[in-house]
């Protein structure tokens, strides 16, 4: 059992401990057995159980709901990553798909798709990156023309998650109302629409849904959009200050998970006659462990708080977040790794898959560097 006393830190309230408490034990009863060879169907099963336990009403707003809150999605994928990768991507994926519609959708827009997402009746997906903009958001080329009273999509998308089983997609296109940033909109384009096809699947280091998406000549009413014209990469951007620290909160699961295992090695392995506990190199690398797991934690529920606080743009403090819990959960998985020596590389060993597992993390909504650049503008902004 992972450490549980940051649940009585001043960032959280009663109701996150209650909410923990009520996902540990559902995670313990639901995911100790999780297929990771098909990942697809496995995917599509995690989210319909994720709804109808309730878990999938905390990815968006709704009448229990009124507003997001930062700390317990942070908090369902710190448990459910240090449990299952699977389970954290299934749910964080409602999350993201669906955002931009909590934060900026019409009513109806939120009456259409969000119980659906929430009930875990539907799937969604967040089209943004391109094979030529990724980080750089403002340099997306799939475009979006006027046409009468809709507009017309036509370019790609790739590297989307849940591409090929997503129900719908957050699209980010280019309308033209200006250059860079401020000539991009967001679309709600449903799975079925003529013109939209998976053009590719794509696989990587630890099994995911993800796939290319080709548009072609894809119409939709105006309706699609959500916000107004122009304004879709304040949409992303607001999307992704919500989501961006909970990447940080997954990797903080996965550390969490390395760290545990790696406790429960080095008291039940014995080298030269003794429990590995006993050697002081392997000590350094626990205390190295724990400090990078409370310090990640910190700035993670640290920025969760202070978006539920208020705060406007929370933009350096989730960089913060996400830069140092991710970079930091994989020295603390490669230490488990060396700790389990040959069994930390041993396919399928959970050690092996927290090892595959935490890599995209760093690169994911934003890569490392990348948020070294927000954090450093942020700071020459401010003049700190």
């Amino acid at each position: 059992m992972a450490d549980t006393s940051f649940l009585d830190w001043p960032f959280l309230e009663p109701k996150h401990t209650i909410l923990h408490a009520a996902l540990e034990a559902w995670a313990s009863d639901n995911l100790q057995d999780v297929d990771h060879d098909n990942t697809d169907q496995t995917c599509q099963a995690l989210v319909a159980a994720l709804g109808a336990a309730g878990f999938l009403k905390h990815t968006g707003v709704n009448a229990t709901f009124p507003k997001i809150d930062v700390r317990s999605l942070c908090l369902i994928r710190e448990t459910l990553a240090r449990h299952d990768g699977l389970a954290d991507f299934a749910f964080a994926m409602q999350g993201l798909g669906t955002m931009a519609i909590s934060l900026f959708g019409s009513d109806t827009q939120k009456a259409d798709w969000l119980p659906k997402v929430q009930s875990g009746a539907a799937l969604s997906a967040f089209a943004l990156s391109e094979p030529q903009s990724g980080s750089d958001v403002a340099n997306l080329q799939l475009s979006a023309q006027r046409n009468g009273n809709g507009y017309v999509l036509n370019g790609e998308k790739t590297w989307i998650s849940n591409g090929g089983i997503a129900d719908v997609y957050t699209v980010f296109a280019r309308t033209g109302e200006a250059p860079g940033g401020k000539g991009i909109s967001a679309f709600i384009v449903p799975a079925d629409t003529c013109g939209l096809q998976i053009a590719e699947r794509l696989e990587t280091i630890s099994p995911h849904p993800l796939a290319r998406l080709v548009f072609t000549d894809l119409h939709l009413s105006a309706d699609a959009m959500i916000g107004a014209p122009g304004a879709g990469f304040k949409v992303a951007m607001a999307t992704l200050d919500t989501m961006r620290t909970t990447v940080g909160a997954a990797a903080l699961g996965f550390a969490r998970r390395a760290f545990d295992e790696s406790l429960n090695r080095v008291k039940n392995r014995e080298l030269f006659g003794a429990p590995l506990s006993e050697l002081q190199m392997v000590q350094g690398h626990l205390a190295d462990m724990a400090l990078d797991i409370d310090a990640s934690a910190l700035l993670i529920y640290r920025a969760a708080w202070a978006k539920d606080a208020g705060a406007s743009r929370i933009t350096k403090e989730a960089a913060m977040a996400k830069l140092y819990a991710t970079d930091q959960a994989q020295l603390v998985i490669d230490k488990a790794v060396q700790i389990h020596g040959g069994d930390g590389v041993r396919k399928g060993h959970i050690i092996e898959r927290l090892y595959r597992e935490i890599r995209a993390l760093r690169i994911y909504e934003g890569a490392s560097d990348v948020q070294k650049i927000i954090i450093a503008r942020n700071a020459l902004q401010s003049g700190a």
